[in-house]
This record gives C-alpha cells, sequence and structure tokens, in this order.
C-alpha cells in the first residue's frame, strides 16, 4: 500500500483531506486497508468479522 502523507496547519483541512482520500479509495482499496490495520493491531492468526458471524450463525441453528 502506497503511504501518503499530508500535513495540515488546521483540523478542518485535515478532516476534508482524510475523507478525499477515503472517497477516492475503490471499495478494494478500503478492504485492504482494514485488513492491513486488523492484522497490524491483532496479528495474523484473528478471524474475519464475516466468517466469525457466520460461525456464530451456524453454532446458534445446531442449538436450537
Amino acid at each position: 500500500m502506497k503511504r501518503v502523507v499530508n500535513i495540515a496547519k488546521i483540523f478542518k483541512e485535515a478532516e476534508e483531506w482524510n475523507i478525499k482520500q477515503q472517497v477516492n479509495m475503490t471499495p478494494q482499496e478500503r478492504m485492504e486497508a482494514a485488513r492491513i490495520l486488523r492484522e497490524r493491531f491483532y496479528g495474523n492468526k484473528t478471524i474475519s468479522l464475516r466468517k466469525w458471524k457466520k460461525s456464530i450463525n451456524h453454532i446458534s441453528l445446531k442449538t436450537s
């Protein structure tokens, strides 16, 4: 992922730049950024939220 740095003088300018960056990203780029951040924070062994929800739904359906 390409790193981009922006130095803003005021918070509003920084916020607008951040929103512009997010709007310009494709859905795949946003998903990749989320995956990278999740792995940095939780490590590589974590299960994705979608897989976790499917496993919870699968378990709750078995116990019903």
